[in-house]
This record gives C-alpha cells, sequence and structure tokens, in this order.
C-alpha cells in the first residue's frame, strides 16, 4: 500500500527538514499544502515558478518521499466576488506548476451548504450549487489545458455534500479531470453512519475510475452540551479509534484500487506513525 501523510501534519518546517522527517517516520508520500507546511520558502500567491516547484519536488525525492499531491483548499463558493476569484487564481496557479512539483493533482474541498441561506433563504443550496459549477468549470477548463486533475473532496455539510452530488457534478461539469478524493470519514453524518458499508460499496463500485486518492481517518460523534439543540459534531480520530468500518475500506481498496495513493488524517505528530501501522495491519488482513 502507498501510504502518505498530510505534510502539515508535522507544522510549517524548513522544507529539507520537513523530507527528511516524513521519510523518518515511514512514509512514501505527502499531500502538500505549501502555505501550511514550508517555512522557509514563500509560497505565496505569484511568487510560485517552475524552478521553484522543481526543487522542492527534488528536496523531498532526495528521501524517497513523493508529492502526490497539492492540497490548495479554496472557498470555491466564497459570497464574495473578489475573494472568490482570488481564490479561483491560486487555484489556478498551482494546476499550472502542479506537474512540476511531480504530481498531476490538486485538491479541494466545496465550502459550506449554507453560504448563501442569508441572501437566498429559499433557495439556498441551489445557488450555492450555482457558484461552485461555475467555478469547477473554469478550473476544470484550465486543468485540461496543463495536463493536470481536480481532485474533488465530498464533505457531508459542504456544497458538494453526497456522492451523489458528485455524480451530479460529472454531469454538469463533463470533463475528465474533475476526480473524487474519497474522504469516508468525511461523508458521514449520524444519520449515514449505520449505512456506512453501503456508502462505501457504492463509492467503490460506480466511482472507482474517478478516484485518484484516499484520505485515512477514523470519527466518533460528540453530543453537544445537555439541552443543546444542536446535532452532534463528527471528530477526528486515528485510523482504528473510531466508528468507522476500517476492515471493510480496506478490503475494497484492495479489490477496486490497488496502490492508490492513501494519505494519514486525523493524527498529531505524536499518532501518526501509530495510526499508520494500524492502517497497515488492518489491510494486510482484509
Amino acid at each position: 500500500m502507498k501510504l502518505g501523510i498530510l505534510a502539515h501534519t508535522y507544522g510549517r518546517l524548513p522544507v529539507a527538514e520537513l523530507a527528511r522527517k516524513v521519510a523518518a517516520e515511514g512514509f512514501a508520500s505527502v499531500q502538500l499544502a505549501l502555505l501550511k507546511a514550508i517555512a522557509d520558502i514563500d509560497c505565496s500567491p505569484g511568487k510560485l515558478s517552475p524552478g521553484l516547484a522543481n526543487h522542492i519536488a527534488e528536496t523531498f525525492d532526495r528521501e524517497g518521499v513523493r508529492i502526490a499531491v497539492l492540497g490548495c483548499y479554496i472557498d470555491p463558493v466564497h459570497p464574495d466576488r473578489d475573494a472568490r476569484r482570488a481564490e479561483i487564481d491560486r487555484f489556478k496557479e498551482h494546476l499550472r506548476l502542479a506537474r512540476d512539483f511531480g504530481c498531476g493533482l490538486v485538491g479541494t474541498e466545496t465550502g459550506s451548504l449554507t453560504t448563501f441561506r442569508d441572501s437566498h433563504p429559499l433557495d439556498y443550496r441551489e445557488q450555492g450549487w450555482s457558484v461552485l459549477r461555475e467555478t469547477m468549470s473554469e478550473l476544470a477548463e484550465e486543468a485540461e489545458k496543463w495536463g493536470a486533475s481536480l481532485a474533488i473532496e465530498p464533505v457531508a455539510g459542504h456544497t458538494l455534500d453526497s456522492l451523489d452530488d458528485f455524480r451530479r457534478l460529472l454531469d454538469e461539469v463533463p470533463s475528465t479531470t474533475v476526480r473524487l478524493l474519497f474522504d469516508a470519514c468525511n461523508l458521514m453524518n449520524a444519520q449515514r453512519l449505520p449505512a456506512q458499508d453501503d456508502l462505501m460499496r457504492g463509492a467503490f463500485e460506480t466511482l472507482a475510475e474517478r478516484m485518484v486518492l484516499i484520505h485515512a481517518k477514523d470519527l466518533v460523534f460528540e453530543e453537544a452540551g445537555e439541552g443543546s439543540e444542536q446535532p452532534a459534531r463528527r471528530a477526528d480520530r486515528p485510523v482504528g479509534d473510531g466508528l468507522l468500518h476500517t476492515d471493510v475500506l480496506c478490503a475494497l481498496l484492495k479489490r477496486h484500487k490497488p496502490h492508490i495513493d492513501i494519505s494519514i488524517e486525523g493524527v498529531t505528530a505524536e499518532t501518526a506513525r501509530r495510526s499508520a501501522d494500524r492502517l497497515r495491519e488492518i489491510y494486510a488482513n482484509a
């Protein structure tokens, strides 16, 4: 199994130190969010270049670590047009340089489902969807120019709330650059959890060809305080410390997506290695 980690799990470090740390922890790849992970190079918008990208990629490569995906977690439905434009432009810059970083993927989530609830109370979901479709169409067009792909992550409570929403996006943005970053935990809410096995099987049986990256973590649901009307809140945990049927996930990975890049989440620098070892154990026995 190809096991990696979010690079900023170890905080912001000089790139050479970060690469050594990731390798020493036994990970073969990273999901690299430049502004969150790299301390000694200015990676702000407009500062990136092919040479800088090559330098970072080569630094990781010397330690035997590959950049599997660039994390560029923008808000593609930001209600302020100028702010949204800045987010889109930053993502496009990552798409243009993804190959120079040694990968072809740039990942993001899709913003809150309720972004437009105040301004469009009767149809806020469709308003958000319309903005998302417009943004993703523009990003897909840019990705096609540069031989890159969008790694889009559906999350319960986000504009792309479910796998059905992802299927709808594929219909309405018919570009092969739109790919699936699959995080089973992020798709769960209290209502979906009892049917998690069916959800995961459905994902792999119908969307495996679009999957390009897996996030691996666990989850629990934390109740709000006594008397609160707030729903239980999903909270991340290391693999094996929560409610996800990780054995089912690993069996599906073996059957449908062998050697896909898997990125450990839900961990601290102190718990990352233990979580990785636990995932390897579950995978070996699945």
